[in-house]
């Protein structure tokens, strides 16, 4: 059946400014693809991200590019070969899965053979800021039970991490350099930061340079982000990570994502399911894939001075899995 097409360009402010080693970031500008048949819609949400050569035209030019394939009828699976991971292949296939649940009454993890999903409980991220600064904004979230720290390199991690355990000291912690450090500087903080309740350090190393950890003790699991996108990177991170953060605006979309998800176990690599800033309905999809994964980063939409309605019910960290009205 044909459908038709929408690509709308959101701007989501955030509830205080949010900052990582590569800048800083106060509204989240997102794109949504709405597909429509006549008579169901379905949609999904992209972050189009700078790091990965993405912008918010770049992206809109790859889904107009692909625009008449899809509204004639070209699936999930067809999508997969004329479009590469990305932002933008990621709104289409989730709204591809969006329209065919809302068509067949079916709820997506039905359509892909899965388990009902069961809440999932979220990180809460503390952008980098002074030691200070992100000790107070730890205290405030002391009750959370997981916290990510955004690291920069800049010779403040360490105190930055025992401020923040000093006032949240029965929160677990994930700290994420987001490729602020060099290997010195991992060997000097791994040993340090395990002693502070950190249990995970998420690329610590920039992309091109974390061949290094493959011949260093890693005394806390090591997590690729940057260095993981779908399933063929994967072969290159085995003997370097302990860990992959599945995002699914690097993945393409859920299906890559559910796909990668099997492979990267199968290697004996653990699951970390993560996401840029955006809304629930970008979250929702990442519900599924966060499902048994030991550490889950889906708060966007905590860190957005709003989000939709309806969205994602939370309480406190803990997300609910999406209601049939925003997804799936």
């Amino acid at each position: 059946m044909p459908l038709s097409m929408k690509i709308n360009v959101e701007s989501w402010p955030l509830a205080g400014k949010f900052k990582i080693s590569r800048g800083t970031r106060k509204v989240s500008d997102v794109i949504v693809v709405e597909l429509s048949d006549g008579n169901y819609f379905g949609w999904g949400e992209c972050f189009p991200y700078a790091r990965y050569g993405e912008d918010i035209d770049s992206v809109q030019n790859q889904i107009k590019a692909v625009q008449s394939n899809i509204e004639a009828g070209a699936d999930r699976h067809a999508v997969m070969d004329i479009m590469p991971p990305g932002a933008a292949r990621n709104a289409i296939d989730c709204a591809l899965w969006d329209l065919e649940s809302k068509r067949t009454g079916t709820r997506v993890w039905d359509l892909a053979k899965l388990s009902a999903p069961k809440p999932v409980t979220t990180v809460f991220t503390l952008g980098v800021d002074d030691p200070l600064i992100m000790g107070e904004k730890a205290r405030e979230n002391c009750l959370r039970p997981r916290l990510k720290l955004k690291m920069t390199g800049d010779g403040l991690d360490l105190e930055r991490v025992r401020q923040i355990h000093t006032n949240a000291p029965a929160s677990r912690l994930v700290v994420d350099a987001n490729e602020g450090w060099n290997i010195e500087q991992y060997i000097e903080y791994a040993p340090q930061l395990k002693e502070l309740s950190v249990e995970m350090i998420e690329q610590p190393l920039p992309s091109s340079d974390d061949e290094q950890l493959k011949f260093i003790e890693r005394p806390i699991p090591v997590c690729a982000d940057e260095s993981c996108h779908d399933r063929s990177t994967l072969p290159d991170l085995v003997g370097k990570y302990d860990m992959i953060n599945i995002k699914l605006d690097k993945t393409g979309g859920l299906t890559e994502a559910l796909k990668l998800r099997t492979e990267a176990l199968n290697l004996g690599l653990d699951i970390m399911v993560g996401c840029m800033i955006g809304t629930s309905l970008a979250m929702a999809p990442g519900v599924i894939v966060a499902q048994g994964a030991p550490i889950v980063d889906l708060d966007g939409p905590l860190l957005l001075a709003r989000d939709r309605d309806p969205g994602l019910e939370f309480s406190g960290s803990i997300i609910n899995p999406p209601e049939k009205e925003l997804w799936g």
